[in-house]
C-alpha cells in the first residue's frame, strides 16, 4: 500500500498542530483581491470549523491554471494560519475533480511565444502542491469524477483522499508528448510493484475502486452515499487528523476492484515493466503476449505504441528517480523537466500531442523523433538538465515548510 501519509506524519500532525479554538465563525476569511472574478474559478465554502475549496471551472472539467494555483496558495497559507478552522478539504464542481492543467491554454501561451506565463503556470501550481504536502491540518480531497495529471497533483499529497465509484484516474502525459508532472514521479513511484512505471508509460485509466487497492486513495464510497460523508464533516469540529480518519471511515464502503483490474494482474506486471530500458519493457510484453495469447499484453503494447517515443524513455527514468527522491526534489526536477518540454529545443512533441488531441483532434500526433530507436541518451539526459546557466530553479519554501519522505 501506498504511504504517502503515515504514522510519522500523523505525529508531525500532532507536533505541529497550533493551538485550536472551537469558536465557529460563518464569515469567510477576507483575502486580498477577492473581488478578483477569476477568483471565481476556486469558491469557498465555509461550515462549522472548516473550509472547502471548490475547483469551480466545470465547462473545461476544473482545468487548473496559474490563476487558480495563486489562488489556491492564498486561500491554504490564510486557513492554516486561522486557528478557528480544523482541517481543510477540496472537491470539484460538476461531473469532474479536475482533468489536471489548463494545457490548451498553455498550448496558446507556446504558441505566442510566451514562456514566461508558461513558466508561471508551472511555479504557482507546484508551489502550491509543495503546500498541500506540508500543510500542518488535516485535508480531504473528495476525489469523485475525473481526477488526472494536475487534479491528482492538487490532491494526492494531501492527507485523506476520497475516492468513489465514479472516480477516474490517470496521468495521460506520455499521450501528448510530455512526462508525468505535477508530483507524480513521488507518488506513482511509491505505488506497489512496477504499477507507477505501468500507470506512467501508458497513461492508462484505473477506477476509484483501484485507486483504494493501491494506495492512492485512503477512503472508498458509493457516490451516492458521498453525501453522508460531506454533511458528516461539515458538523465536525477538531484538528486531529485521527478523529478526521474515524469520520471518513464511519460510511466507507468497501471497494472490490473488478476480475479484469491491473491490480490482479501484479505479477505479470512487474514482470514486465521492471526491466531497465522502455526498449527491454517493449520485447517484455511482446514475449508474454506471444506465449500467453494474454489481451492485457496486447492493449498495453497499443497503448505504449501510442505514445511520445521521447516522454516514454522520459517518464521511466523520472518514476526511478522519483523513488529515491524527497517530494521537494521531485517538484524541483519536474519542473525543469517541464521547462525543458515546453521550450521546445529537444522535441515539439508537447505542442504537437495537445494539438493532436486536444486542438485539432484528429488523433494523429507527428512524435519527433519518431520512435525508440531515435531518440538518443543525450536527448533524454537534456530533459533533466536546467534550461540554460541563468534559468531559476523552482523555489519552493523548503526552509520555512518540512519536506516529507
Amino acid at each position: 500500500m501506498l504511504r504517502l501519509k503515515s504514522d510519522s506524519v500523523f505525529r508531525r500532525f500532532l507536533g505541529g498542530r497550533r493551538r485550536f479554538s472551537s469558536h465557529q465563525t460563518r464569515t469567510l476569511d477576507p483575502l486580498p483581491n477577492d473581488d478578483d472574478p477569476q477568483n471565481d474559478f476556486v469558491l469557498v465554502e465555509g461550515n462549522a470549523c472548516s473550509r472547502t475549496a471548490i475547483l469551480n471551472r466545470p465547462s473545461v472539467l476544473n482545468a487548473l491554471d496559474s490563476a487558480m494555483g495563486h489562488r489556491l496558495q492564498k486561500l491554504y497559507m490564510n486557513w492554516e494560519e486561522n486557528p478557528d478552522i480544523g482541517f481543510v478539504m477540496m472537491k470539484g464542481k460538476g461531473r469532474a475533480f479536475s482533468a489536471g492543467g489548463d494545457i490548451v491554454s498553455l498550448y496558446k501561451l507556446i504558441k505566442q511565444g510566451n514562456l514566461e506565463d508558461s513558466k508561471e503556470f508551472f511555479r504557482s501550481l507546484y508551489t502550491f502542491m509543495y503546500i498541500l504536502g506540508t500543510y500542518l491540518k488535516p485535508h480531504v480531497a473528495l476525489l469523485n469524477g475525473i481526477t488526472m495529471g494536475g487534479g491528482a497533483g492538487v490532491s494526492i499529497p494531501g492527507t485523506f483522499r476520497v475516492a468513489t465509484n465514479k472516480t477516474v484516474f490517470a496521468t495521460p502525459e506520455t499521450l501528448i508528448g510530455f512526462h508525468p508532472d505535477a508530483g507524480a514521479s513521488f507518488h506513482l513511484s511509491h505505488l506497489p510493484g512496477c504499477l507507477g512505471e505501468y500507470l506512467a508509460l501508458t497513461g492508462d485509466k484505473i477506477t476509484g475502486e483501484e485507486m483504494m487497492a493501491c494506495g492512492l486513495a485512503t477512503h472508498y464510497y458509493v457516490f451516492e452515499r458521498l453525501h453522508l460523508i460531506e454533511e458528516h464533516l461539515q458538523k465536525l469540529e477538531t484538528d486531529d487528523p485521527t478523529v478526521v480518519d474515524s469520520s471518513l471511515s464511519k460510511y466507507a464502503d468497501i471497494a472490490h476492484p473488478h476480475q479484469t483490474s491491473v491490480v490482479h494482474r501484479m505479477k505479470t506486471l512487474d514482470k514486465c515493466f521492471s526491466h531497465d530500458t522502455v526498449e527491454e519493457i517493449f520485447d517484455a510484453l511482446e514475449r508474454e503476449a506471444g506465449s500467453t495469447n494474454d489481451d492485457w499484453c496486447v492493449s498495453t503494447l497499443k497503448k505504449l505504441k501510442d505514445a511520445s517515443p521521447l516522454s516514454l524513455k522520459v517518464a521511466l527514468r523520472s518514476i526511478r528517480e522519483g523513488r529515491f527522491q524527497t517530494f521537494d526534489q521531485c517538484l524541483t526536477r519536474e519542473y525543469r523537466m517541464s521547462l525543458q518540454g515546453i521550450s521546445g529545443q529537444i522535441s515539439r512533441d508537447f505542442s504537437e500531442g495537445i494539438r493532436a488531441r486536444l486542438v485539432d483532434k484528429d488523433f494523429m500526433p507527428k512524435w519527433d523523433p519518431p520512435s525508440l530507436s531515435h531518440v538518443s541518451d543525450d536527448m533524454v539526459e537534456q530533459y533533466f538538465s536546467p534550461l540554460s546557466a541563468s534559468e531559476p530553479e523552482l523555489d519552493l519554501p523548503t526552509q520555512q515548510r518540512e519536506p516529507f519522505q
